[in-house]
């Protein structure tokens, strides 16, 4: 099915969205209300067109809901980062399938759309990860682990659930392009470690489109990746934005200098992860951009 084939289920016309004014939360609520949704955002300080999403929120009437809240990994993982990780994901995601719980039947949202992350994963080497493929090691798979366990929480009310588990999303206004077209562009880019570890990506519009497709597909729950049948190694990720932005890429990070300048998040940087979406593209869904190419010639 082609993504202008997509049609939102449900007869209610009113969609909840955590994270509405981050980077994928700005798209989606454009295309949402330019299909006629009414979009509620929620937000930690209500005003127009919002709702508090402090201690328990109200999620009665609503379609469904989409939750991308979450506090940006790119960091070093502190204690104090690592407590607001968990909160802002896994105790979000809680109060969300909190608030459901206690709602009449008929006021429950009948879906529920909430972000992870292919760090699910860990290190995977060499071998294809598809959704089927075990939980891995290390912090940020079990920090994925705990936050798409405790959106599931919502089944158990009759909810559909879907774990969206996002790699690297490219777009202009998005954190990793804004950072990688810099230092490209200043001629400082190269590879991470060997350059030899596979590199999920995804382009900002075909996340969207992907959120949009798995809300109109009634029967579709569980985890779905969401990244470009595209994957490359990080050398030719590198090759590939060197040559768009027509600068050199001669330089390249050791894996233990990433280590010692971001700790733990530096050390995801050289890790493995072969990831492919095999049940969107067994569903029939057809990306905009599935190659890197075409992707970075958008951007560029």
């Amino acid at each position: 099915m082609a993504e202008s084939d997509v049609r939102l289920d449900g007869d209610g016309r009113t969609v909840g969205v955590f994270g509405a004014t981050g980077f994928i939360g700005q798209r989606l609520v454009g295309v949402l209300r330019e299909e006629g949704w009414k979009v509620v955002e929620f937000s930690r300080r209500a005003g127009e067109g919002r709702r508090s999403s402090e201690g328990v929120p109200d999620l009665s009437g609503l379609a469904g809901v989409v939750n991308l809240a979450g506090e940006s990994v790119a960091q070093r993982w502190t204690d104090s980062v690592r407590e607001r990780l968990r909160s802002s994901r896994v105790e979000l995601t809680g109060r969300i399938v909190d608030a459901i719980g206690p709602l009449p039947e008929a006021e429950r949202p009948r879906w529920l759309v909430n972000a992870s992350a292919i760090g699910f994963y860990g290190d995977g080497g060499e071998g294809e990860l598809t959704e089927q493929a075990a939980c891995g090691d290390g912090y940020l798979a079990e920090l994925c682990r705990d936050w798409e366990e405790a959106a599931q929480g919502a089944a158990e009310h009759g909810v559909r659930v879907v774990a969206i588990r996002l790699g690297i999303v490219l777009g202009r206004g998005g954190d990793a392009w804004t950072r990688l077209s810099r230092v490209f562009k200043l001629g400082g880019g190269g590879k991470l470690g060997n350059g030899r570890q596979w590199m999920p990506w995804v382009h900002v519009d075909d996340v969207v489109g992907a959120i949009r497709f798995v809300i109109g597909q009634p029967g579709f729950a569980g985890a779905v990746n969401v990244t470009a049948p595209g994957v490359v190694r990080n050398a030719e990720f590198t090759r590939v934005l060197a040559e768009r932005v027509r600068r050199p890429a001669v330089f390249r990070v050791p894996g233990f200098a990433l280590k010692l300048a971001l700790g733990g998040f530096g050390g995801t940087l050289v890790e493995s992860a072969r990831v492919v979406p095999q049940r969107l593209r067994e569903a029939g869904f057809e990306f905009r951009y599935p190659g890197l190419e075409a992707a970075l010639e958008e951007l560029v």
